[in-house]
């Protein structure tokens, strides 16, 4: 079951993306919107987009946070791998997404502080600004 979710999700997330199915979306909307006048506006013409868009968006949160889910994993294991291929490295490092926010949060920290880099916001856009000279 796990297989076949993986590649529906990848197919769907791959499919959704793609303009033409933004363009499609957009003409559902249009046929829609166009043909209020000939169902005379009723309740039953609104029901029909309220009610196809609410089970596509239920549906489609559930494809996107699976994809979500492994592109962030992936993620992790390339991170961790080079954390632990990396000399000098701290490997104590790998794993850490476990953690709860607020442990994370004081991880950042205590390396910000560790690396000197001031996270006053004023600094930070000075420093964006450095990097975007430098092209």
């Amino acid at each position: 079951m796990d297989r076949i979710f993986t590649a529906f999700a990848n197919r769907v997330s791959a499919l959704a993306g793609q303009p033409a199915s933004f363009a499609l979306a957009t003409l559902i909307i249009v046929v829609w919107a166009v043909s209020g006048p000939i169902f005379a506006w009723s309740d039953t013409w609104q029901l029909v987009i309220n009610t196809g868009t609410t089970i596509v968006t239920f549906l489609m949160v559930f494809v996107i946070q699976n994809a979500q889910n492994r592109d962030a994993a992936a993620m992790q294991a390339k991170l961790d791998e080079l954390i632990r291929a990396l000399e000098g490295a701290r490997g104590d490092f790998i794993g850490i997404e476990h953690l709860s926010d607020s442990k994370i949060s004081n991880i950042r920290t205590a390396l910000e502080q560790e690396s000197g880099c001031d996270t006053d916001r004023a600094s930070v856009e000075e420093s964006v600004e450095v990097l975007l000279r430098r092209r």
